[in-house]
């Protein structure tokens, strides 16, 4: 297990100061129920490979803090009706093989509702990007993104 949940990321912001805000520490998953917290957490920490980094509560309340090396996801069971979609549009995890990936989410019979893609996003110089998406265990788009 590693001794942080948050380690710096590549993005330095281009100023002279330090910045007050200095990366996204955690994005929170509020499943509805223990059995589509335990299907979260095996997409998460089995199949994506998110290390352990934090466990609390037990029973109908348990909650688990998983590390991406530049934050952590944060689980918890506790839920009892789906947020309207809307609130929060997609979860992007930064890989070295999106297709790697896709293909290992889309075994274990999660839907991929996007196909890895090369895309340019449109900015001044054009930023070349590969992409795919996928439905998550509480029914969240998880984005697999890497820089090409």
């Amino acid at each position: 297990m590693r001794g942080l949940c948050y380690n710096s990321s590549r993005y330095q912001p281009h100023k002279e100061e330090t910045p007050m805000i200095t990366g996204i520490h955690h994005i929170a998953l509020r499943c509805c129920g223990v059995a589509e917290y335990e299907k979260a957490v095996h997409f998460y920490r089995d199949l994506l490979g998110l290390e352990e980094y934090k466990r609390w509560g037990g029973g109908d309340a348990q909650s688990i803090m998983l590390s991406t090396g530049a934050g952590c996801m944060e689980i918890f069971s506790n839920g009892t009706e789906r947020m309207p979609q809307g609130q929060l549009l997609h979860v992007a995890f930064a890989t070295d093989n999106v297709d790697e990936l896709v293909a290992k989410v889309r075994a274990e019979g999660f839907e991929i509702i996007r196909e890895p893609a090369d895309v340019v996003i449109p900015t001044a110089d054009g930023y070349p990007v590969r992409v795919a998406f996928c439905l998550g265990a509480a029914g969240e788009e998880v984005e697999f993104f890497t820089e090409k």
